[in-house]
C-alpha cells in the first residue's frame, strides 16, 4: 500500500463470496463480475465504499500484518487490481507476501440490522439468497429450530 493505493497482483479469477445470515451460504463469483457489480445501482459500493479488512504475510510467512480500510475506485487490469484506500486502523507496512482481503457488508439489504444505513442489493446476490432460503426452507421439517441458543429461546447450557 502506498500514496493511498492498494495494488494486489496475482489475483485469483474467482472470489469466494459468504455468509452467515439469513442463512449460511457460501459459493463463488468471477472477481471480474464482482467489479463490474461495484458501482451499479444507487445504493452502490461507488456510492457508499465498504470496510475491509487486508491481511498480509511476510515472504517467510514468519508475520502477518493487518489493516482495516475503505476500499473505493476498484481497476482490474490482467492479475492486478487496484483500489483507492483510506486506511482506518493498522498497517500494512512490512507486508511483503501473499494477501488476502475481506470485504464487510454489514448493511446490505439481508444482515440483521443495518449498522451502515446502506441498502445494496444486485440481482446475484438475490438469486443467491432466495436459492439459500429456499433450500433451508425446504429442510426445515427435516431440521427442526433447536429448543435453545436462538431468538426467541434462552441460551443453551
Amino acid at each position: 500500500m502506498k500514496d493511498g493505493k492498494l495494488v494486489l497482483t496475482g489475483v485469483s479469477p474467482n472470489s469466494i463470496v459468504f455468509a452467515d445470515r439469513p442463512v449460511r451460504a457460501a459459493g463463488h463469483v468471477l472477481t471480474a463480475h464482482l467489479i463490474e457489480e461495484w458501482g451499479s445501482g444507487k445504493d452502490s459500493f461507488a456510492a457508499d465504499p465498504p470496510n475491509a479488512t487486508v491481511s498480509v504475510l511476510s515472504k517467510d510467512g514468519g508475520d502477518v500484518v493487518d489493516a482495516v480500510v475503505t476500499l473505493d475506485a476498484p481497476k482490474m487490469e490482467g492479475d492486478e487490481l487496484t483500489f483507492n484506500v483510506n486506511v482506518l486502523e493498522g498497517s500494512l507496512e512490512g507486508g511483503d507476501g501473499p494477501a488476502s482481503t475481506f470485504i464487510d457488508i454489514i448493511g446490505m439489504p439481508l444482515t440483521p440490522r443495518s449498522f451502515a444505513g446502506v441498502a445494496r442489493r444486485t440481482a446475484v446476490r438475490g438469486a443467491w439468497y432466495g436459492g439459500a432460503v429456499a433450500g433451508a426452507a425446504m429442510a426445515a421439517p427435516y431440521y427442526g429450530r433447536p429448543a435453545c441458543g436462538y431468538y426467541p429461546y434462552p441460551p443453551c447450557y
